[in-house]
C-alpha cells in the first residue's frame, strides 16, 4: 500500500474546522507576562547589563499614561498576543472580497536597489504590495537615486497605485580605517590589538584605525566593542586618552576588512545626528524631489528631531520625520522621541548590537506599544525575510517574526536586502503580504480598542474624542467602512490609532484657500498608518452626478469650496468609490467623519 500524500505545503489550514480549532486554542484566556527574575535558570546570576536603561526594566515600569486608575496590573507590561486574537475569521468582520479586495492593513516598505529599480520590476513590486519605497542613502549617488525615483513615479502612474517615498539617511557612524595593501587581516581569538583614533593610519592585524575621535575617552576597561555587524567582538583592556589609543582583546577569530562599521554598546557617542552628508541629501535631493518621509538614523533624543525640522525649513510641514531608534540613549529618551516624531522605526540591526539578544523582543513590543498609544505609525525592520535574499521561500522563523510584528501592533513591516539586492524581490513582497493578511484576520480589533481606551488620558481633545467615538460606533454597528474627509490627515491617523475592524477610507481634499496645500502629499503620508486606504478626491466628487453632468455640458470647472452640500457629495462619491473597489458591500453600514464650518460631524449611513 503506497504512502498517503499529506496536505500540500501552505494549505494545511485550508480546512475550516482545523482553522477554527487553532483559532479557538490561541484565543484562550491568557495571563500577563510576569516580571523578569533577577537571576537566571537555577539561581545562576545574570550577566551584568551593558548599560542600565529603564526602558527595558520590568520591575519598575514607567508610570501609566492614563490619569485614571488602570484595571491592569501594570500599564507597561506586555499582554500575551493571544489577548487580542479572536477565534475564527468568518465572523461579521471577515474580509470583504472584491475585484480589488481590501489590501493588507499592515503596510509594506521596500528598499530599492540594483535588482528593483527598473520600471517593470517596480510595477511588479507595487502590484505585490509595496506601499512605501525606501531610498537608502548609505549607498548610491544623488544621480543614481534620481533615476530610481523617476522610474518609481512612472511605475506608480502606469499601475495607478500610490506609493510613498522615504529617504533613509546614512547618519553618524563609526568605521574602521584602511588596511595595508587593502587586504583583509586575520584576527586571532585572544590576540591583543591597538585601536587608534588617527584615521590616516593604515592598519594591520596589530593596529586598527577608528574614525571616532573620542573613543579612548568614552570607553573603559571591560567595555565591549563590536565590529563588522557584530561578527567581531573586542574587550577593552586599557585606554590612553592622551595618545588616542585603546588596547583591546579579540574575543573571536575572524577576518576584518576595510571601513567596517563599529558599535560601542552602552556608550552615548558624541556624534551629530545629522551629518553634512545627511544635510546635503535632505536639502538637495529630498526636499527638491518632495519626498514624503525622512527616516533619520540614530536619533537619540527629542531635540534631534527638532533640529531635523529646522534643517527641513518650510518643507517640514510636508515631510514626516520617522525616527530610527538604534541605541541605548534612544531607548532612554524614547518617550520624548515619540512625542517629537511623526513616526518611529524599530531598527533591530544596530539596536540588536546595543542590547542583549534576549531583550530584543521586549524592546520591539514596548516600542510598538508606546507608538500605538501615541497614535504614531511604527515600522518594524531588519532581517524580516532575510533568507529570501537567496531563497524563494522564507524560513518558518521569519514567517513567524512577521506575523508576531503584526500582532504586536506594527503599522508597517520593512524589507531591506530582500528587495534591494535579493534574488526574489517580488516574491518576498508577495509572501510578506500574505503573512500580514493572515495575521490581521485573527486580530481582535475590539479588544485592542478597549485596551487603548483603558489607558487613554482624560480629558481627550475634541478631535480624538470624535475619532474614538467613530471607531466605537463602527464596532457597535458592524460597519465595514469608515470614510474620513482629510485635510492634514490627523483625523485619519487618530481613527487608525483605535484600530477599527473596518477599513478607513481617507479622502484627501484640496484646500481652495491654501495654494500650498497638496492633497496628494497628505495621501502618501497616510500610507504608513495601519488600516488606512488614502485616495485623492477628484474635483468632480464635490458635485452630485447631476451637477457634474451639467458642468460638463456647460464646459465649466466646478468651484472648489467645501460646504454642507459638497461635503455630502464627497461622502457619497467616496462610498461609491469604496463599493467599486471592493472595500464595502451593498447593504453594509458606513461611518462618516468630517468637519463642516468648524463643526465635527459623525454620521452612520447604509451603503446602497
Amino acid at each position: 500500500m503506497g504512502k498517503q500524500e499529506g496536505p500540500k505545503h501552505g494549505h494545511i489550514l485550508d480546512n475550516g474546522e482545523t482553522r477554527d480549532r487553532l483559532a479557538a486554542h490561541i484565543a484562550r484566556p491568557c495571563r500577563w507576562v510576569p516580571d523578569r527574575p533577577a537571576a537566571g535558570p537555577i539561581g545562576v546570576p545574570r550577566a551584568p547589563k551593558r548599560h542600565k536603561t529603564d526602558f527595558l526594566a520590568s520591575t519598575e515600569p514607567p508610570p501609566p499614561v492614563a490619569s485614571r486608575p488602570s484595571t491592569h496590573p501594570s500599564n507597561d507590561r506586555i499582554p500575551l498576543c493571544a489577548l487580542f486574537i479572536r477565534a475564527g475569521i468568518n465572523g461579521k468582520h471577515a474580509r470583504v472580497e472584491g475585484d480589488d479586495a481590501v489590501k493588507n492593513r499592515t503596510n509594506i516598505v521596500c528598499t530599492l536597489g540594483p535588482v528593483s529599480r527598473d520600471v517593470p520590476k517596480l510595477e511588479q513590486l507595487l502590484r505585490a504590495g509595496m506601499r512605501v519605497a525606501r531610498f537608502n542613502f548609505s549607498h548610491g549617488s544623488h544621480e543614481y537615486h534620481q533615476e530610481t525615483l523617476d522610474n518609481l513615479r512612472i511605475a506608480s502612474k502606469n499601475t495607478g497605485i500610490m506609493c510613498g517615498v522615504l529617504l533613509d539617511t546614512k547618519g553618524p557612524e563609526i568605521r574602521t580605517g584602511m588596511l595595508d595593501h587593502g587586504e583583509p587581516v586575520q584576527l586571532e581569538m585572544g590576540s591583543e590589538v591597538t585601536l587608534t583614533t588617527d584615521y590616516e593610519v593604515k592598519g594591520n592585524k596589530n593596529l586598527i584605525a577608528v574614525s571616532y575621535a573620542s573613543l579612548a575617552k568614552d570607553v573603559a576597561p571591560g567595555s565591549k566593542i563590536l565590529c563588522a555587524d557584530g561578527s567581531i567582538t573586542f574587550t577593552v583592556l586599557s585606554c590612553d586618552v592622551d595618545n588616542g589609543t585603546v588596547q583591546v582583546r579579540c574575543e573571536n577569530g575572524a577576518k576584518l576588512g576595510e571601513r567596517k562599521n563599529m558599535n560601542l554598546p552602552g556608550v552615548n557617542v558624541d556624534l551629530p545626528t545629522i551629518t553634512e552628508k545627511d544635510r546635503d541629501d535632505i536639502i538637495n535631493w529630498g526636499v527638491k524631489n518632495k519626498v514624503d518621509f525622512i527616516a533619520a538614523s540614530f536619533v537619540r533624543k527629542g531635540s534631534d528631531v527638532e533640529y531635523i525640522r529646522e534643517v527641513l525649513g518650510d518643507a517640514a510641514s510636508k515631510i514626516s520625520i520617522i525616527s530610527k531608534v538604534e541605541n541605548m540613549e534612544g531607548l532612554d529618551n524614547y518617550d520624548d522621541i515619540v512625542r517629537e516624531s511623526d513616526g518611529v522605526m524599530v531598527a533591530r540591526g544596530d539596536l540588536g548590537m546595543e542590547i542583549h539578544l534576549e531583550q530584543i523582543f521586549l524592546a520591539q513590543k514596548r516600542m510598538i506599544k508606546r507608538c500605538n498609544e501615541a497614535g504614531k505609525p511604527v515600522i518594524t525592520a531588519t532581517q524580516m525575510l532575510e533568507s529570501m535574499t537567496g531563497a524563494p521561500r522564507p524560513t518558518r522563523a521569519e514567517a513567524t517574526d512577521v506575523a508576531n510584528a503584526v500582532l504586536d501592533g506594527t503599522d508597517c513591516v520593512m524589507l531591506s536586502g530582500e528587495t534591494a539586492a535579493g534574488s526574489y524581490p517580488v516574491e518576498a513582497v508577495s509572501i510578506m503580504a500574505d503573512i500580514c493578511r493572515e495575521s490581521e484576520a485573527y486580530v481582535d480589533n475590539y479588544a485592542v480598542f478597549k485596551n487603548l481606551m483603558d489607558h487613554q488620558s482624560l480629558p481627550m481633545n475634541p478631535l480624538e474624542s470624535l475619532a474614538s467615538s467613530a471607531v466605537r460606533s463602527a464596532h457597535k454597528v458592524g460597519a465595514e467602512l469608515i470614510v474620513c474627509l482629510a485635510k492634514s490627515g490627523r483625523t485619519a491617523q487618530l481613527l487608525a490609532k483605535y484600530r477599527p475592524a473596518a477599513t478607513i477610507l481617507a479622502v484627501c481634499v484640496e484646500d481652495p484657500n491654501d495654494d500650498s496645500h497638496d492633497a496628494a502629499s497628505v495621501a502618501r503620508r497616510l500610507l504608513l498608518s495601519r488600516g488606512i486606504r488614502p485616495v485623492v478626491a477628484p474635483v468632480s466628487w464635490r458635485a452630485s452626478a447631476e451637477e457634474t453632468a451639467a458642468d460638463a455640458d456647460a464646459g465649466s470647472k466646478h468651484h472648489a469650496v467645501v460646504n454642507v452640500t459638497e461635503t455630502k457629495n464627497l461622502m457619497q462619491n467616496a462610498v461609491d468609490y469604496a463599493k467599486d473597489h471592493g472595500m464595502v458591500n451593498p447593504g453594509a453600514m458606513v461611518v462618516g467623519v468630517h468637519r463642516v464650518v468648524g463643526d465635527l460631524i459623525l454620521k452612520i449611513v447604509e451603503c446602497h
